[in-house]
């Protein structure tokens, strides 16, 4: 009976513990307040700052529609992610390469509080829901001016399922680069080098545009387009330390600090060599330093930051100045130019810059040699992916409605005969 007893007494014990791990799992406030606000604010960096920032760069007779091919890829994509993007990306691995595509079918089996963050586990699906969304629409400004816009759709679903969210996985859900130890703190490989290959591919497959010349319709849109983007940048990398901590104030400070070294590096760049200093060329800096710092933000200290802004914003700036016009492709609004070079400089000097005293991570500079040839072969790993599915996808999207309008409606323009309106109605 004694013997008994005591196990009675233990089985008693152990039918709390599930309670004490409920118990255990608290709602940070702080942190949920501050997810909650950097989702909102990379919300807030697609629609409208993105649209606005590709509306002002477009020719005036394309510009509702360049602006609805952001609007769109955000529906688009928000139901597709919670559909079966953040499952793929974010579900059990499946051979270190994507996750359980079914585990987290139009997000079933989230709730409560995630353990680990402090935040209900369902904020993690919006937040990361941003990242899909304005990557897909990224890719948009290669192809403007020119392809139909059922075929976007077309592309917008597919892309947003098939190959954002396994290269998500890779970095973010456990897969091989993961593994590896790559570091991409909020999206370079994931977000910038897939959305620069996509849209470079893209643009090959497309053809050029009948009129291939870059003239802003409306330069203010272009820069409160991209102020709009720096703001909800904030979001976008200091929201990815997944806390209101140290890490996301060493990720809000580098932003600032790269970018502002990257839009003077363009600037110079561009005043050194055409004589004059545009502000579309200052926008354009912006985003090129925006982009560079991503994947190194929670990373790098600020003075490892100035580099990384700088360095590849020089790079960006000839790829636009130069190396498209060498090579004859016609990426309308530089969206390899900017996101994919300035994402590839970001992501390999991450491995330079890194200090181990701000995220734990040592790079180049600090001892470890070997992270640049993991970041290397990352990049690699998302060129290669990003533009052989890109490709498959652009031919499959040809085949159901075809590419390219007609050659009479690129000349009047996309806003009245791909939607029946005009950005200038008297």
């Amino acid at each position: 009976m004694g013997r008994l007893h005591v196990w009675g007494i233990i089985a008693i014990l152990f039918s709390f513990l599930p309670a004490f791990a409920e118990e255990s799992a608290k709602l940070d406030t702080g942190t949920t307040a501050w997810m909650l606000t950097a989702s909102a604010l990379v919300v807030f960096m697609t629609v409208p700052g993105l649209a606005l920032f590709y509306g002002g760069l477009d020719r005036s007779k394309n510009v509702l529609n360049t602006i609805a091919m952001s609007f769109v890829a955000f529906a688009i994509v928000s139901l597709t992610w919670l559909a079966v993007g953040y499952s793929i990306a974010y579900g059990d691995d499946i051979a270190s390469f994507m996750g359980n595509p079914t585990q987290y079918l139009f997000a079933k089996g989230i709730s409560g509080i995630n353990a680990d963050t402090g935040y209900p586990a369902l904020l993690d699906v919006m937040f990361q829901l941003t990242f899909a969304t304005i990557t897909t629409a990224l890719v948009s400004g290669s192809f403007v001016g020119r392809m139909k816009f059922s075929a976007w759709i077309i592309f917008a679903v597919l892309w947003s399922i098939i190959v954002y969210p396994p290269v998500a996985h890779w970095v973010w859900g456990g897969g091989f680069l993961s593994q590896d130890g790559a570091l991409d703190f909020a999206g370079g490989t994931v977000v910038h080098i897939n959305a620069g290959i996509a849209g470079l591919v893209g643009a090959l497959i497309l053809g050029k545009r009948k009129d291939t010349a870059l003239i802003p319709n409306n330069v203010p849109l272009v820069a409160l387009g991209a102020g709009i983007l720096w703001f909800g940048w904030f979001g976008f990398n200091a929201g990815s330390a997944l806390a209101a901590d140290e890490v996301a104030v060493y990720a809000m400070l580098n932003t600032t600090i790269a970018t502002s070294a990257a839009a003077l590096a363009w600037m110079f760049s561009e005043w050194l060599h055409t004589g004059k200093p545009t502000v579309v060329g200052i926008s354009s800096g912006i985003i090129a330093g925006l982009v560079a710092i991503t994947p190194a933000a929670g990373f790098v200290n600020p003075v490892g930051s100035i580099f990384v802004g700088a360095i590849a914003a020089v790079f960006a700036y000839f790829a636009v100045a130069k190396i498209k016009a060498a090579l004859g492709y016609d990426d309308a609004l530089d969206v390899f130019g900017i996101h994919g070079v300035a994402g590839i400089v970001g992501a390999i000097l991450t491995g330079v810059f890194a200090d181990p005293a701000v995220g734990g991570s040592a790079g180049l500079l600090y001892g470890n040699a070997g992270q640049v040839l993991i970041q290397i072969k990352g990049v690699i790993a998302t060129i290669l992916y990003s533009g052989i599915l890109t490709a498959i996808i652009i031919f499959v999207a040809k085949v159901l409605t075809g590419l390219r309008v007609k050659e009479d409606d690129e000349v009047e323009g996309l806003d009245s005969t791909q939607h029946g309106e005009s950005a200038y109605n008297q």
